[in-house]
């Protein structure tokens, strides 16, 4: 009896701990990235016009610290009853989902424009990506029952068979296929420049980086929710909710330095030279810019065309690919056949 007090005891310790290093990070890191989500509201044309990215910077910035302050109320609160746990213990995987939802939403659209728009990629991951919120929902809200120790009010997952830890590997699965996908089609790329070799790199260790960090803290929840101790099934999920908020808001943040750090220089650039004509037909050998500049967001739309150097045999890839990212060009070749404007999804207002 007093080795079992114990465990309890430690497993509510760790969970304290958890909790109060991961509301200090997100804390943290919500006002060192205030000068950025400034930034943000700046470069949009109007309230009434916000571009694609900023909508998701939003929602992920803010439903993740309400998510948060749900979960850590419901767990440091002592005036909890059961009547009142009973109102009041889902409101926390709700948002949970609902954060897990735009995080993947921020990764599918940039996979999805690392994959140049394909119509076939991009059916490919909406498929995806409903068959896993499906799952999630399904498996975050299955069996859970309110359960009140000492006046706070808990969620915990009472099924025979264990359930919630598959949100965990759901989202885990997810986050894998956009990884490969994406590495897939830059390892593609052609740079003729070093700035967008650079530029390709960076979203290479961009991507594998959010994956190895979000993938230890959902790792670490899906063997904590294989524990039928209430106690114990919660200690990391607080770390998960901060882990996913301070992740995917710094994909958004990192893409839109870039862009900007080359915004008051041309518009597009290339990346690789078509070697047929088929590949010239159907690709544009450019990168658009994700978010407009504060300079081009008020009705002005000149895009400047893409270069295109006469020969090219590097890695021999027969295919041209694009990456929606403004960076700059140092020099500008004109050639003998046309190129197309292709304006990028995390630009099209959403309002």
């Amino acid at each position: 009896m007093n080795q079992n007090m114990s465990l309890t005891l430690n497993s509510s310790t760790s969970e304290k701990y958890f909790r109060i290093a991961s509301i200090s990070i997100a804390f943290y890191d919500y006002l060192i990235t205030l000068p950025a989500e400034w930034r943000f509201y700046r470069s949009q044309p109007s309230i009434y016009r916000i571009s694609l990215a900023c909508v998701l910077f939003i929602l992920i910035r803010y439903i993740s610290a309400l998510v948060m302050i749900l979960s850590n109320y419901g767990y440091f609160a002592s005036s909890f009853t059961q009547q009142t746990c009973q109102h009041y213990y889902l409101a926390a995987p709700v948002f949970k989902v609902m954060q897990s939802m735009t995080s993947q939403v921020i990764l599918g659209v940039r996979t999805f424009n690392i994959a140049r728009r394909d119509r076939k990629i991009g059916v490919a991951l909406l498929l995806l990506y409903l068959i896993c919120i499906s799952v999630e929902w399904f498996t975050d809200l299955y069996h859970r029952i309110p359960v009140v120790v000492d006046g706070n009010c808990s969620p915990v997952d009472s099924g025979k068979t264990l359930s919630a830890w598959i949100f965990y590997l759901a989202v885990m699965l997810y986050d894998l296929v956009m990884l490969t996908v994406s590495i897939m089609h830059l390892l593609r790329y052609n740079p003729l420049s070093n700035r967008v070799g650079r530029l390709v790199r960076v979203l290479i260790y961009d991507g594998i980086g959010y994956f190895i960090v979000l993938s230890a803290a959902n790792l670490l929840n899906l063997v904590l929710y294989h524990t039928t101790s209430s106690e114990t099934q919660l200690a990391g999920v607080s770390v998960g909710y901060a882990v996913t908020w301070i992740m995917s808001q710094r994909i958004l943040i990192n893409i839109r330095e870039m862009s900007e750090s080359d915004s008051r220089r041309l518009e597009t650039v290339v990346v690789a030279r078509p070697t047929n004509n088929s590949a010239r037909k159907n690709a544009m050998s450019g990168l658009r810019s994700h978010f407009e500049s504060k300079s081009h967001s008020k009705n002005s739309k000149s895009p400047i065309e893409p270069e295109f150097p006469p020969t090219s045999t590097r890695n021999g890839h027969p295919e041209d690919v694009e990456l929606d990212i403004r960076v700059c060009v140092e020099r500008s070749v004109k050639v003998d056949y046309g190129s197309y404007e292709h304006s990028s999804s995390w630009d099209k207002p959403t309002a």
